[in-house]
């Protein structure tokens, strides 16, 4: 059975029994913060198990795309190492929301399992809560499971929790035996529940009757619920007969083609297989993340997708791929999915395109950084360290027998006693030293000796663990070349190595400007108690034609975050009204304002200042009171309609905005975010580059053009699935019910929004774009102006472009020329200004060779400069060094309150003297940093005031150096 007819049948068993086939949400939670990834089928249904949200169904089943990789739910250390770990999979499942609960569910999963997908009984095992009577009677009673094979766990293992507080419950699990050759340990009989890999968890069916309080305290849920996952990469494993699920449908093509372009054979080797695996997980993540909108970057959910990348590519390397592979890998991994996915086909191209990016860009910083990683320091619990390098080399070849090197080969003088013990104490060095044994006669001579003579002298402190790579190196490789520690771990541990995380993180800590945070997710603010429990009332929203509207009642008041019968004038609360104008903030579009007026009269009762949906269908007024207000009243809701009105362009604008993108670059531009205020719009994009004038002009044109063609803007209500097959963009990472309102402008757009939009497109008036940005790592940022903010725009432009005519003296068509002509003047005043201090330069030479200083031998010249910039400091020490001969050159000069440094040290003085670091000792003076080569470096700093400080102390840092 392939992996396409195991979901198709699972949705079909489900569909029968009249649950909702709803299909998978993005991988980017909607508006949920707390998630970094979509990890769960149920994620998609988290509002409405929390009563923040009310769908037309009360049962649902879906096949999810999950990523665990980052955050809590972290697995990526362990993919390509297990059989059964992975960053990317789906999660099949059924749900019930207050419907049906354990009775119905145990027999269908069973049902499911035995009869559809003929799932021997004898090979199956079920798991209860150890207090869950109910659950296991069914099991054994209505399904007919042997009593004993039904086994009873604590909280650890059958207590599902959303949180430290809310809905909880007991599950239960069904359990797979596969077999003696399963068993990564070597059972050939062991019984369930051995954790050896034999047995695996097949469905997790999760009870949810509980709510907990922050007491601790469990009460029964009013509506029992239902949650159930099941992975379907173990169920392909089970029903095609497999051992691994790297051996399914779903993974097997995508390792034949790595190993076809690495030209090496899959079974041939542990370690080949493993990065095989890894390259074949990672593939099917990257593709799905980036299909979802998601673009490698340096934080958040890009720097998960940029570590997934770059763990492939690196494991990809060590096969021998140096060229660029992961991108038609993502072909493969489209064509594998997209009879489930089809949203999958749209996007390949971006997709092959923004990996591709990224393994050009691994091509130029990671592989520099892993060749400095050579260099980094290898501690040892014994107190000793060297180069990884000499770790690295040594491993495969070393000799087990230790004892025996020693035996035969004299230790070198200085190293014998307390030191020696040392040694032989510290298991990889033993495995250098035994390799270094295999190369010469005497091993510890020559270049052993060199490796840990540094450590002997000095010992590092002893510690218990691993030996591992230190945390000083690990922030320079992070800092200078982007190796983040997960990565650096993740390719020593093929050497027995492991990281220090504590020194890391206290470098990090020491250098907080320097840091960045991977992820910066928090909790989304929960609707006030009121609305969760006590409030089920839905507001017909009527604003789409009308801004005001009679007859409003008011069917809620929320004060200070309770269930409140009046609001006091001057009291600040929240109203429900039963039907309203009001827009309510949602998709990008901020909340209207207004009043809410006494019937037939002009008497504000309250004056309102937003609107938004603490849940679901309900519609919150933020209102400050100017009367008494009770529930019960009927008032009249009036919007701003002015403000209103500018909201409406601007949306309809952003619509057109998105659609010229998209012609104009590629339909790989996704909307990666937005704002739609009164006074402008702004608009989040996936794209690769910043874009040109020309492109800008272009956009705007294309905008314009459908502005002044005033076509109609015509909504509909339809079916989601009927909306995407006609057409209509459906905005990853936002929710949407069955029923969508599709937005069209003619055949140049189409997308689904529930927001306000104006009639025609000739209602907009004009649009201009006022800037492009970047917001992130593959994520662009325009922001926009319509209507009378365009025309505010442009006289604010001819007013600047008057001032500038009259401060120059010139007409306004000329003042192109007057500027050419003013650059012009500054240019040459600045090349004379120049000329003049080389000449004074030149002249102040030869005394500042004749008032250089010796230190230990060595001539050196420390002296401030006047000149213009670090060019012509740099000059001057091209003019000093045939003057001066054997020494070395410190000058400094001030410029717009900055301090700059120029070090140089002849060549025949480089092998004791190093210009970078006198730079870096004279900068420190200065509040600055430097560094560069050992002939020549440079230095900056920001207290002018110490710069003669900083040069006084010249000679004392080299004396220490001598």
């Amino acid at each position: 059975m392939t992996s396409g007819e195991i979901r198709k049948r699972f949705l079909d068993f489900f569909a029968a029994r009249e649950h909702r086939v709803v299909r998978s949400s993005s991988l980017v939670p909607a508006n949920d913060p707390t998630l970094l990834f979509t990890n769960a089928g149920m994620n998609q249904f988290k509002d409405v198990f929390l009563g923040r949200e009310r769908r037309d169904y009360t049962r649902a089943c879906s096949s999810q795309k999950c990523v665990r990789a980052g955050g809590k739910h972290n697995d990526l250390e362990q993919v390509g190492r297990t059989t059964r770990h992975h960053t990317f999979f789906e999660m099949l499942g059924n749900f019930s929301f207050g419907d049906y609960f354990k009775k119905e569910a145990i027999p269908w999963a069973w049902e499911l399992v035995t009869k559809d997908f003929a799932i021997p009984r004898e090979k199956l095992y079920v798991t209860v809560f150890r207090e869950d009577d109910e659950a296991e009677e069914i099991w054994a009673t209505s399904v007919g499971v042997p009593r004993q094979r039904i086994f009873r766990f604590d909280e650890k293992d059958n207590f599902w929790t959303m949180g430290d507080t809310g809905p909880c419950g007991p599950c239960s699990e069904i359990h797979y035996d596969l077999g003696p050759k399963a068993s990564d340990l070597g059972h050939t009989d062991c019984q369930f529940p051995c954790d050896c890999g034999r047995y695996v968890e097949l469905w997790n069916l999760v009870f949810m009757q509980f709510n907990r309080d922050e007491q601790g305290n469990l009460s029964p849920l009013p509506r029992p619920s239902i949650d159930t996952g099941a992975g379907l990469e173990r169920f392909c494993t089970v029903l095609q007969g497999k051992v691994s699920n790297f051996d399914t449908d779903l993974f097997r093509p995508l390792i034949k083609e790595a190993a076809d372009l690495a030209n090496v054979e899959y079974g041939s080797s542990h370690d080949t297989d493993v990065s095989l695996r890894i390259i074949a997980d990672h593939a099917r993540a990257a593709t799905f993340l980036i299909s979802d909108g998601v673009l490698p970057s340096n934080e958040g959910r890009g720097y998960v997708l940029r570590l997934i990348l770059r763990r492939a590519l690196y494991h990809g390397q060590t096969l021998g791929l140096d060229e660029p592979f992961m991108f038609k890998l993502a072909g493969d991994v489209i064509d594998n999915m997209k009879g489930a996915y089809p949203e999958l086909v749209e996007t390949a191209p971006h997709v092959a395109k923004a990996i591709k990016i990224e393994e050009e860009r691994y091509a130029t910083t990671t592989r520099r950084g892993l060749e400095e990683m050579d260099s980094a320091k290898v501690y040892f619990p014994s107190g000793l360290y060297a180069a990884f390098k000499s770790v690295k080399e040594a491993y495969p070849r070393a000799s087990a027998d230790l004892k025996e090197v020693i035996n035969k080969r004299p230790w070198p003088s200085g190293l014998s006693g307390a030191a020696s013990s040392q040694l032989i104490g510290t298991g990889l060095l033993q495995l250098t030293i035994s390799n270094m044994a295999k190369q010469s006669n005497n091993p510890f001579d020559g270049q052993l000796v060199a490796a840990f003579k540094d450590a002997w002298m000095h010992p590092a402190p002893e510690f218990d663990g691993q030996p591992r790579i230190g945390g000083a190196d690990l922030f320079r490789l992070h800092d200078t070349f982007g190796l983040r520690p997960e990565f650096v771990r993740d390719v020593v541990r093929n050497y027995g190595l492991d990281i220090d995380l504590e020194g890391y993180n206290a470098e990090m800590e020491r250098q907080r400007d320097r840091a960045r945070a991977s992820w910066k997710g928090g909790a989304r603010q929960a609707p006030a108690p009121a609305y969760l429990v006590e409030l089920r009332e839905d507001t017909k929203f009527e604003g789409y034609t009308k801004t005001t509207v009679p007859d409003c009642r008011i069917v809620a008041i929320v004060h200070n975050g309770a269930k409140a019968d009046h609001l006091n004038p001057g009291n600040i609360g929240e109203i429900v009204l039963d039907h309203t104008p009001f827009y309510g903030e949602a998709g990008g579009q901020v909340g209207d304002v207004g009043h809410l007026m006494a019937p037939g009269t002009t008497q504000e009762l309250a004056h309102v200042t937003n609107a938004y949906h603490p849940v679901s269908n309900l519609t919150a007024h933020k209102a400050v009171a100017r009367e008494a207000l009770r529930v019960g009243n009927v008032v009249t809701a009036v919007v701003d309609a002015e403000r209103r009105e500018a909201i409406r362009r601007n949306h309809t604008a952003t619509h057109l905005l998105h659609a010229a993108l998209r012609k104009r670059l590629g339909t790989h531009v996704k909307q990666a975010g937005s704002l739609v205020a009164p006074d402008r719009l702004r608009f989040d994009f996936t794209h690769y580059a910043a874009l040109d004038e020309q492109d800008l002009l272009d956009i705007e044109d294309l905008v314009n053009e459908r502005i002044l063609a005033n076509e109609v803007v015509e909504t509909k209500l339809m079916d989601l699935d009927a909306a995407v097959s006609a057409g209509a963009m459906a905005l990853f990472g936002e929710k949407y019910a069955d029923k969508v309102r599709v937005l069209s402008i003619n055949d140049f757009s189409r997308e689904l929004c529930g927001g306000t939009h104006v009639s025609r497109t000739g209602d907009i008036g004009l649009f201009k774009i006022v800037s492009e940005s970047s917001v992130a790592a593959g994520t662009r940022r325009i922001e926009a102006i319509t209507g009378a903010g365009v025309l505010k725009h442009l006289r604010e432009a001819s007013e600047t472009l008057a001032l500038l005519a009259e401060a120059l003296r010139a007409k306004p068509d000329d003042l192109l020329q007057a500027v050419e002509k003013l650059t012009e003047s500054e240019k040459r005043l600045r090349k004379q200004l120049e000329s003049q201090q080389r000449k004074q330069a030149a002249a102040q030479a030869g005394d500042l060779v004749e008032n250089a200083v010796e230190v230990k031998g060595v001539r050196v010249i420390a002296a401030r400069v006047e000149v213009a910039n670090r060019a012509a400091m740099r000059q001057m020490v091209d003019n000093l060094r045939p003057r001066l001969g054997s020494g070395v050159i410190v000058l400094g000069s001030v410029a717009d309150e900055k301090v700059s440094l120029v070090a140089a040290v002849s060549k025949d003085l480089t092998d004791r003297l190093d210009a970078g670091k006198i730079a870096k000792a004279a900068a420190v003076i200065v509040e600055g940093t430097g560094g560069g080569r050992k002939d020549l470096a440079e230095a900056g700093g920001k207290n002018p005031a110490k710069l003669d400080e900083a040069l006084r102390a010249v000679p004392s840092i080299i004396e220490k150096m001598l």
